[in-house]
């Protein structure tokens, strides 16, 4: 079997890291698994980029982004079906389509070719524009009068019920199964325009050897942290991101008794950090954006625990790799974290946007060392028994072959499929 994966990095951002996982998985079973993306950075041989007719699209996109319309200026998107990756693939396997590297308008023609499946990584693929909708539910019945214009992909004018309209004619025309990460989004999409498709929760997973438990000391040692410090970890991409919730982590420090602050180190991965440590009186030392999966394991380990303030995630998979390393969590209860963060077992569940409840979950679980040990544990079971890598790919590898027993190609009505899953 040859499996291609569409996505818009390799490593880049938590898609791109979920997408990696999958086409390294596959490839430890035998897999023939390559990658077409917008961008790539691990300069493996078996990733390529999508190709582009930089300026005509450079001119489509000044003309459409002032509309308030995302992406549809990607004209080679639909040549896509000539490039050899394309062409050799069984089943194609689209990641996250937005970023500036694929036109949705393209998908009719490319999974009519080959048999497909879509794993959302957001809200996108069934919003008017946005990949987080927060308290907006106009998604389920058209958009229009859309109160966040400036949620990435942010629009000039609000042109989201014309978009929602051109994603549903899209999909009206389209053969392909989609894959959620988390339950929450499973029953975001079932509500969706996407609900005329087969849809199958997939957890994302995580290869336990990788992600470990290692040596407290040693792993502080290496990050020149002292022992003696109660170390919070807190990571992104982007830490200043509003959506990561840095503002309601400030705040959630603040409240911290003067005692227990003289105590306590930030840890950060990600980029702005520095930001969020000068906003408060908390100790902090920094990492940056790191990439290397050892790295962010020895910090993980030298952490007593993770702190994940977002105000919305589908999964988390940075909570993953956290529990994965048995270094329990403190988040809100929003979307798809209650998946991981399970309260008083593996962490502590916030009222969503509450940062005194946060701050609160963090003291119990500082003071509480006995508390923290046993959710460690419990931690490492959950991943053990729910989100090991090779379970994720074995879930994966028979709908690849589902599809392909379907006349090898995906079926035009879901009933037929979702009975079987």
């Amino acid at each position: 079997m040859k499996v291609l994966h569409i996505n818009q990095s390799d490593i880049g951002g938590g898609a791109g890291i979920a997408a990696f996982r999958i086409h390294e998985g596959l490839l430890a079973r035998g897999i023939d698994s390559r990658l077409l993306v917008g961008k790539a950075l691990t300069g493996s041989s078996r990733v390529a980029v999508v190709p582009r007719w930089r300026f005509v699209e450079t001119q489509l996109f000044r003309i459409t982004y002032l509309l308030g319309l995302n992406y549809v200026y990607h004209l080679t998107t639909f040549r896509l079906p000539k490039h050899p990756l394309f062409r050799e693939a069984d089943v194609v396997h689209f990641h996250n389509l937005h970023t500036g590297y694929f036109n949705y308008l393209a998908l009719p023609s490319l999974t009519k070719r080959k048999p497909s499946v879509f794993t959302l990584h957001d809200m996108w693929s069934f919003t008017g524009h946005c990949s987080y909708s927060y308290d907006c539910d106009r998604w389920r019945f058209g958009c229009g009068k859309c109160p966040y214009p400036q949620q990435y992909p942010k629009i000039l004018i609000d042109n989201s019920r014309l978009e929602w309209k051109l994603k549903k004619f899209a999909y009206r025309h389209s053969q392909m199964a989609i894959v959620t990460a988390s339950r929450w989004l499973t029953e975001q999409a079932r509500q969706s325009i996407l609900n005329r498709f087969p849809i199958q929760y997939i957890p994302h997973g995580i290869d336990p050897e990788v992600y470990q438990p290692l040596d407290v000391e040693k792993c502080r040692s290496l990050l020149g942290i002292p022992r003696d410090k109660k170390v919070l970890m807190f990571g992104a991409v982007n830490l200043q991101d509003r959506r990561k919730g840095g503002d309601l982590l400030i705040q959630a420090l603040k409240d911290l008794p003067a005692s227990l602050k003289a105590e306590v180190l930030l840890l950060t991965l990600g980029y702005g950090g520095e930001a969020i440590s000068e906003a408060t009186d908390v100790a902090a030392w920094h990492l940056g954006y790191v990439t290397s999966d050892r790295m962010k394991a020895i910090a993980y380990s030298a952490a007593n625990l993770f702190i994940f303030p977002s105000r919305a995630d589908i999964f988390g998979l940075m909570l993953l790799e956290s529990m994965a390393c048995g270094t329990p969590i403190v988040s809100f209860n929003v979307g798809g974290i209650p998946d991981l963060v399970r309260h008083r077992l593996t962490g502590y569940l916030a009222e969503p946007g509450d940062d005194k409840d946060f701050s609160a979950g963090i003291m119990r679980l500082l003071e509480d060392e006995a508390l923290r040990n046993r959710m460690s544990l419990a931690c490492r079971k959950v991943v053990l028994e729910e989100f090991r890598l090779e379970l994720q790919v074995k879930r994966y590898l028979d709908l690849y072959h589902h599809l392909l027993g379907v006349t090898g190609k995906c079926p035009a009505s879901p009933a037929g499929l979702r009975s079987t899953l």
